[in-house]
C-alpha cells in the first residue's frame, strides 16, 4: 500500500492506570480548574464542582486533557478526542486481571464507561 492510500489519520488507544493517594488534592485541583473556567455556565459549574468533589473518577477526568498528549507533537493536529475514567479493583498480580478487561464486553464489542469529552 502505498502512502496515498494510506489514511493520515490514526486512532491512538492509551490506558492508564493511576493510584489516588491524596484525594483531597486530586479534588481540590479539580475544583481549581472548575473555577478558572470562564466560557462555563454557571448552572453547568454547580453540577460539575458536586461530581468532581463526590467521585475522585470524575475529578480526576476533569483534570486530564487529550490535547495536552499531542500538543507538541510535530505535524499532528488533534482531530476528535473521548476519555473515560473509572474506579477499579487494581490486581496486577492476579492471573484474572488485564489492563483491558473492562473493555470488552462479552460479545467483544468496546465499551466506553465513565465520563467521556470530545475535542473537534
Amino acid at each position: 500500500m502505498s502512502t496515498a492510500e494510506t489514511s493520515r489519520f490514526v486512532r491512538l488507544r492509551v490506558e492508564l492506570v493511576v493510584e489516588v493517594d491524596d484525594r483531597d488534592e486530586l479534588i481540590k485541583a479539580a475544583l481549581r480548574r472548575v473555577a478558572s473556567d470562564r466560557e462555563m455556565p454557571q448552572e453547568e459549574r454547580a453540577h460539575v464542582e458536586n461530581a468532581v468533589t463526590e467521585d475522585t473518577a470524575e475529578a480526576l477526568a476533569y483534570l486530564v486533557e487529550p490535547f495536552d498528549l499531542v500538543s507538541g507533537v510535530p505535524g499532528v493536529e488533534l482531530q476528535q478526542a473521548s476519555w473515560s475514567s473509572e474506579p477499579i479493583v487494581y490486581d496486577p498480580d492476579s492471573p484474572d486481571w488485564g489492563i483491558d478487561d473492562d473493555d470488552v464486553d462479552e460479545d467483544g464489542d468496546d465499551d466506553e464507561v465513565g465520563r467521556a469529552g470530545g475535542i473537534g
